[in-house]
């Protein structure tokens, strides 16, 4: 499977990182760089809030820009649907766990750029998906946790079809 490192991520994840992408570059810097110039021919550019504004949030959105250039680059796409084994926790698994006073918890393993822990998708180089990875139904599974080892049991693994 993928390596520790790799920036593995879906093709939905892919797809969101390149519509960010393409509405910076080809949505809000455009406009900002219109504002700036704008700004900039009125004089006095030391108390211009539009211009000094306008210049530290077109650095801003350089940055991201470069930062998004960086992770579809190193990305390599994997689409959950065509994992050989779909007995055991892979990328774009979703695994239900059950601790030892039976709490429930339901994540799927995504991509690092795509996790979202609030609504139950943890990155691919997480602790959890760490610990998570190749294990079926049935498998227990420690992670260590700031507050000390918590064991988890796989109750089922779903893949989306």
């Amino acid at each position: 499977m993928a390596g520790e490192h790799s920036n593995i991520i879906s093709p939905t994840g892919f797809a969101a990182l390149r519509a960010e992408y393409d509405a910076l570059l080809g949505g809000e810097r455009p406009k900002l760089v219109e504002v700036i110039s704008w700004a900039a021919g009125n004089g006095d550019r030391s108390e211009n809030g539009d211009y000094i504004y306008g210049r530290k949030r077109l650095r801003e959105i350089d940055r991201r820009l470069s930062f998004l250039a960086r992770r579809m680059k190193a990305a390599r796409v994997v689409d959950p649907t065509e994992q050989p084994d779909k007995s055991r926790i892979w990328f774009g698994a979703t695994a239900e766990l059950a601790d030892d006073d039976d709490t429930r918890l339901t994540v799927t393993l995504v991509g690092d750029d795509e996790a979202e822990a609030g609504e139950g998708r943890i990155g691919w180089n997480s602790p959890l998906a760490r610990a998570l990875r190749g294990a079926a139904i049935g498998d227990l599974r420690t992670v260590q946790l700031p507050a000390g080892p918590k064991e988890w049991e796989v109750v089922a693994v779903r893949y989306p079809s």
